[in-house]
């Protein structure tokens, strides 16, 4: 399989692990040992300021701390749409990657912090997208700083178009309609 680098994974429906549970995955690494991605759409109720104050000069005032994904929740990750994406420790697509060690404020357009990351094992995710637990659609910068992150998982939907665009109207619990 090709990397997925740079793709977006999307939550199927029949995907109920609550890590999972309508996430928008951005694959930021994908290679025959394994995967990485970040968790795009998992604000978490801690300020950067708060959880790493040194890195508050380089976010927008108020700004969150992103649940990454499961492994490693203490791990604080950067992701940035980066100025020179030649001076990135890795890009993942466009100008978007993880930036030098130091990044210092007016090297990022946009920065947005993790906690943690997912992770796949040689061949997991692979297995799992044979399972549909997953829809791949590629990303936009705007997918990674999105403002309104709760609403992404619908949004990617609807621009996949066609019955992407009817499953993105499927509320969290259907269950409950």
């Amino acid at each position: 399989m090709d990397s997925l680098r740079g793709q977006l994974l999307i939550a199927s429906p029949s995907l109920v692990d609550p890590n999972f549970h309508r996430s928008v995955v951005l694959v930021t690494h994908h290679d025959e040992d394994g995967a990485m991605g970040l968790v795009l759409n998992r604000p978490s109720a801690t300020a950067v300021a708060e959880a790493v104050p040194e890195l508050e000069d380089l976010v927008e005032s108020g700004d969150w701390v992103y649940v990454g994904g499961p492994v490693e929740p203490g791990a604080a990750l950067l992701l940035a749409e980066l100025e020179k994406p030649e001076d990135a420790a890795a890009v993942v697509f466009a100008d978007i990657g993880f930036p030098p060690d130091s990044p210092v404020p007016g090297s990022t357009r946009r920065l947005r912090v993790f906690a943690g990351y997912a992770g796949w094992s040689a061949g997991q995710l692979e297995a799992e997208l044979e399972e549909s637990a997953w829809i791949l659609a590629a990303a936009e910068r705007d997918d990674v700083f999105a403002e309104d992150s709760e609403e992404l998982w619908s949004a990617v939907l609807r621009r996949k178009g066609g019955h992407f665009a009817i499953l993105a109207t499927m509320p969290p619990d259907p269950s409950l309609n």
